[in-house]
């Protein structure tokens, strides 16, 4: 198979898909790799460690025209679609519940390709593998936005998450007890930061409870409860994501803002499925905040490409696998041998095969196993 790695182009988005190491994974099982020219420099992956590995370095117009897959970080722009071939593979995160991904959907359908979003790969416990990753490094890094959006020079109250002797820490609200939450709590936790999370689960805040040893306060979370805990919030962490790419709930009323204290911090890790918050629109590194009702609410809708190496090498020690299973045996044997894998397609050869997706846009549903056969 000829696997194709475009550079990203989304704004200030530094990953890249496939690291040198990842292409001679592919070329020792007897692929050809075509890269785009400095696909790989914002991670720190220069063309000549490429070409080392045994990737052909070529011009996004070859990358597109002649791969059978397209291997990504982020979804394809616009610009990138009339680029796509019918039938063509399609493997990145697509995120494709959120209200303002309807013409991508819409897109991608028209194409007639065959898209695998890494965010809905399912294993049967449940688990994302390839969100997980991701998972992690944001809610790690929405305490660091956050904690630098508090400070007054950037519009914040001016204050410090640990606190220091004879003054109180600051009040950090998690709202949602998975991975991003766990992490995002443990980064307020090591920072001595006061700390609370909120889940719909009383056995995940049981377990919450046993894993932080008493180090953070857990809540039920009801409305009531979320708009108590995030009146005297510092710093309020979006973390709620649902399964499937569906649109995330808005937690977080625009009337609860005002009850907020002026110059809080609110992020929304959940921006890309839509945001968790009524008031989150996508913001970008370079202008990665805004205020409603004196709250700072920051939205980036790719955080981790920030931290574009640590990233970038989370990221494809989880995706590689799957992404040579799908070389080595062909995409419909590929789903066909790995339930989870087959949980990724959300589209197919013109059909939409995700049933969150269907449902968010009110557009037709087909199952996957109807199209295969």
């Amino acid at each position: 198979m000829i696997v194709g790695v475009p550079k990203e182009i989304k704004n200030e988005e530094y990953r890249v898909a496939v690291t040198p190491n990842g292409v001679k994974e592919f070329v020792r099982a007897g692929h050809t790799v075509y890269v785009e020219n400095g696909a790989g420099v914002g991670s720190g992956f220069d063309d000549a460690a490429y070409a080392a590995a045994g990737a052909t370095l070529v011009k996004v117009e070859d990358v597109f025209a002649k791969s059978d897959m397209i291997v990504k970080v982020k979804e394809p722009l616009p610009v990138e679609w009339p680029m796509f071939k019918k039938d063509q593979i399609l493997y990145t995160y697509l995120h494709l519940g959120a209200a303002y991904a309807k013409d991508l959907t819409d897109g991608m359908l028209a194409a007639g390709i065959r898209g695998i979003a890494y965010e809905t790969v399912e294993l049967p416990n449940g688990a994302h593998p390839l969100l997980f990753p991701m998972s992690e490094v944001a809610g790690r890094l929405a305490i660091q936005a956050g904690a630098t959006h508090l400070q007054k020079d950037n519009g914040g109250r001016g204050v410090l998450l640990g606190g220091v002797t004879g003054v109180p820490p600051a009040k950090v609200v998690v709202i949602g007890g998975g991975t991003v939450g766990v992490n995002a709590a443990k980064m307020a936790v090591g920072l001595n930061a006061r700390t609370v999370i909120l889940d719909n689960s009383a056995d995940r805040l049981s377990y919450l409870d046993d894993i932080f040893g008493g180090r953070v306060e857990t809540v039920l979370s009801t409305e009531a409860a979320i708009e108590e805990e995030i009146e005297h919030a510092d710093l309020v962490i979006g973390a709620v994501l649902l399964p499937g790419g569906a649109q995330a709930p808005h937690l977080i009323k625009r009337s609860m803002l005002k009850k907020m204290l002026p110059g809080s911090v609110i992020v929304d890790v959940a921006i890309d499925q839509g945001g968790c918050f009524e008031t989150s629109k996508p913001t970008t590194h370079s202008d990665p905040t805004y205020v409603v009702d004196g709250v700072i609410h920051y939205c980036v809708a790719n955080m981790p490409g920030a931290v574009a190496r640590t990233s970038t090498m989370a990221l494809t020690g989880r995706t590689l696998p799957y992404g040579l299973a799908i070389a080595n045996k062909g995409f419909e044997q590929a789903v066909k041998d790995d339930a989870a894998l087959a949980l990724g397609v959300n589209v197919y050869r013109g059909k939409l095969t995700t049933p969150a997706v269907a449902e968010a846009h009110k557009m037709e549903y087909t199952p996957l196993d109807k199209v295969l056969a």
